[in-house]
């Protein structure tokens, strides 16, 4: 079975609960999904992590990590739980992309990006498990299912799981899923 990432019988993501219903669904992709993203990251150095693409883009697999703590962040806490006076994590004003710009090939950064990664993936998962797909929630003075969300959230890391793939590829060669 070339091109596999892992032998199936080590491959954490197989033994996620497989549930039936729509929330259990969802949330099964989205479980698949960070775990993923783990793997992805696995045995890479600093530097391996923090490696650029492809110029101007300051995309990068610790950028990655960071801005997908700061989606969690954004849509559990923000938007489900209605604290949109929170500052977005990796933002600011005078540097919107702070998530990958700010991405520095040490290990404080690695360190502190996964520990707000990890923060913000419990936090979510919580908000998630009590939330029903059907509640709708105010977002910016709009009505919002949580529904959408999820599948928002399904949504964004296979999109940054595909840059992912492409990333470590360029880093190591390896590829796979």
């Amino acid at each position: 079975m070339t091109g596999l990432w892992l032998p199936p019988e080590d491959d954490p993501r197989t033994a996620l609960p497989q549930e039936r219903g729509e929330k259990p669904t969802v949330l099964g992709y989205l479980a698949h999904y960070r775990l993923t993203l783990r793997l992805k990251c696995a045995d890479l150095t600093p530097e391996q992590l923090a490696t650029r693409s492809v110029p101007p883009s300051s995309m990068s697999l610790l950028g990655l990590v960071r801005h997908l703590a700061r989606v969690e962040h954004h849509w559990a806490r923000r938007c489900v739980e209605g604290h949109e006076e929170l500052d977005r994590l990796y933002r600011t004003e005078e540097q919107p992309d702070l998530d990958f710009d700010g991405v520095q090939p040490t290990q404080g950064c690695v360190d502190e990006a996964w520990a707000s990664w990890e923060r913000e993936v419990a936090h979510a998962e919580t908000v998630y498990a009590a939330a029903e797909p059907d509640a709708v929630v105010t977002f910016r003075g709009e009505p919002l299912e949580v529904r959408d969300v999820l599948v928002h959230m399904v949504e964004e890391y296979a999109r940054h799981l595909g840059h992912a793939d492409l990333l470590r590829e360029c880093v190591d060669g390896r590829t796979g899923v």
